[in-house]
């Protein structure tokens, strides 16, 4: 569900612009949405985040990668202000959440993976009851056109598809015209049409200035989403960075494949005798030098590669290497 969480804002909402996604020295402390330094959180004696180190900037899309237990929601949960920690220093938009909450209130906005929004109200009632627990809400009008339910503005929640409802989700959620949005889960159980349009939400977000953190199990989601990752795995941040250069994909070593035209027999320079089904794969230390020898030798035997590929690492392969062997524990 979309929880416009209410409550009094101690001020207006702030402005935030879009802020570059390279990597550099870091951005300056007010370019900075969400800052955690040490973060330990455990439940008895079974340790949930083990010094985590975090830092957000304002105006970008944040995917926060991990597997069950690895400690993912509940430093979201944290930085929510819904969960005290241990130890360790949290600052969400200026503010310590665990001692400031009501100052965050007014300036986040949450979705939640399941929905409990009265069937019976429509789109635009619905977005008028959240937006009127806000001093300064967005215009309910412009928060339903910018999820693209304009069409269905007088439509009731229970006749809206499994999209849509999403949509309606995220309207809520922006009905208080928040700085920062936490989405969780977003397109779990979406078939890929619905999938697609919950994402054109999303990016509309960037448009708007709005820094999103987003939890997900899906890769092609964080590749398309977000400007930086991270991988959670044993209540640690294993790796960081955009979803190109994660785990060093931008700089790994390609992979050639390609299947061996009939009647011929490649040198070992190119990988010799192929494999059960026809293909030959080499790892070459200069993948420009060693595809033009290839395609050299091709086209001098009168051979097509029709099947020729290049492979690199996918966010997925990273991910799983990054995560293998994680132990389960609490979230």
């Amino acid at each position: 569900m979309g929880i416009a969480d209410h409550g009094e804002p101690d001020g207006p909402n702030l402005s935030a612009s879009r802020a570059p996604s390279e990597d550099g020295d870091g951005p300056a402390p007010g370019d900075v949405a969400i800052a955690v330094r040490g973060l330990r959180k455990s439940y008895g004696g079974v340790t949930a985040v083990d010094g985590l180190d975090l830092e957000i900037r304002r105006g970008e899309i944040f995917a926060l990668l991990g597997p069950n237990g690895a400690g993912k929601t509940t430093t979201v949960e944290i930085l929510e202000g819904f969960r005290t920690r241990d130890a360790g220093s949290v600052s969400v938009l200026g503010c310590d959440p665990g001692s400031q909450r009501r100052r965050l209130k007014g300036r986040m906005g949450i979705v939640l993976q399941s929905t409990g929004v009265d069937p019976y109200l429509t789109v635009a009632e619905t977005v008028a009851m959240y937006a009127s627990y806000y001093p300064h809400p967005r215009p309910i009008d412009e928060v339903i056109d910018l999820v693209g339910l304009g069409a269905k503005h007088d439509a009731r929640v229970l006749k809206l598809s499994g999209g849509q409802q999403r949509r309606l989700d995220v309207a809520i959620a922006l009905a208080g015209d928040p700085e920062l949005l936490f989405l969780d889960e977003p397109t779990t159980g979406f078939d890929p049409s619905a999938r697609h349009e919950a994402w054109e939400v999303v990016r509309s977000l960037a448009t708007l200035g709005k820094t999103v953190v987003l939890t997900t199990h899906y890769m092609d989601e964080a590749q398309n989403l977000a400007d930086r990752v991270a991988v959670v795995a044993a209540g640690r941040i294993v790796a960081e960075g955009s979803p190109s250069s994660l785990g060093g994909r931008d700089t790994a070593i390609a992979r050639i494949r390609y299947q061996v035209p009939v009647g011929l027999h490649p040198p070992a320079q190119f990988g010799g005798e192929p494999d059960p089904d026809g293909f030959v794969e080499l790892h070459p230390a200069d993948l420009t030098a060693t595809l033009h020898e290839l395609t050299g030798w091709a086209l001098g035997h009168g051979a097509v590669l029709d099947s020729l590929q290049i492979i690199r690492p996918s966010l997925e392969d990273v991910y799983l290497d990054l995560t293998d062997g994680s132990e389960t524990r609490p979230q």
